[in-house]
């Protein structure tokens, strides 16, 4: 009788995994769609450590979880691809790291490996802010509902240098 309850328990505990390991799928799906048109807006709103870029990132989705997951990888790209203006905050103006508008379709295997949201190699230059909340303006914006400003860090000089390493852009001691 109690290996019974012991296997009914185990069955119960496996079901429960797989539904949330299958919601948790559908999710990064729903994310990367969401992010595959890349809308999203940055701002600097401040000075980081030295080599890195604190930015708000405005990212856009049906649902706001989905909005601020994708924070992170909105932000390297807004780096990579989009740079800043500057402003308040002692913020100057950032150029994108890839200047040629080619590169990325030259590069599209290389991006869509770096970008992956499994484990993609974006994540280890970005980190969420420890003290700031997501922003959620709730919007209707051609099928999105949900604007969300999530505050990030980028560790732009380590970025530079993988793209560099990688080939993708040229060192900034070349070309001089």
């Amino acid at each position: 009788m109690k290996n019974m309850i012991k296997k009914a328990a185990l069955g119960v505990a496996m079901v429960a995994f797989a539904l949330t390991s299958n919601a948790q799928i559908n999710k990064t799906k729903k994310a990367q769609k969401d992010t595959e048109a890349w809308k999203y807006e940055i701002e600097c709103v401040g000075i980081g450590k030295p080599g890195t870029k604190v930015i708000k990132v405005w990212s856009y989705s049906k649902k706001a979880s989905v909005a601020n997951a994708q924070a992170k990888k909105n932000a390297v790209h807004g780096i990579v691809f989009q740079g800043y203006a500057g402003g308040g905050q002692g913020c100057t103006n950032q150029k994108a790291l890839v200047t040629d508008p080619t590169v990325g379709e030259q590069k599209k295997e290389f991006f869509d490996n770096f970008f992956d949201v499994n484990g993609g190699k974006y994540m280890k230059f970005v980190s969420h802010s420890a003290d700031a909340t997501p922003e959620v303006i709730a919007v209707k914006i051609k099928g999105y509902k949900y604007k969300v400003g999530v505050i990030v860090t980028v560790n732009s000089n380590a970025l530079r240098k993988d793209l560099e390493a990688a080939g993708v852009i040229k060192g900034l001691s070349s070309g001089f």
